[in-house]
């Protein structure tokens, strides 16, 4: 996967929030550590809530399969 850079400009309330998450009084050293944890928060409560129905099936829901059908299911994706 490439690096870069995104530059993203906030101000007013969103930009004070921002900076109450920094330094000596917050948790965040930088504002690039604090975005990346909210990213990285957001998907992990998308893929929760994705997986949330299949941990609350019944497990006759459920179908076995080898490892050699999901590599082909995958392919034919």
């Amino acid at each position: 996967m490439a690096s870069g850079s995104i530059h993203v400009k906030v101000s007013g309330q969103l930009q004070d929030h921002i900076q109450r998450q920094l330094g000596d009084d917050g948790l965040y050293e930088n504002t690039s550590e604090y975005i990346r944890e909210l990213i990285s928060r957001e998907a992990w409560d998308m893929l929760q809530r994705q997986l949330a129905p299949a941990m609350r099936a019944e497990d006759s829901q459920f179908v076995a399969a080898s490892a050699e059908d999901v590599i082909r299911r995958n392919k034919r994706r």
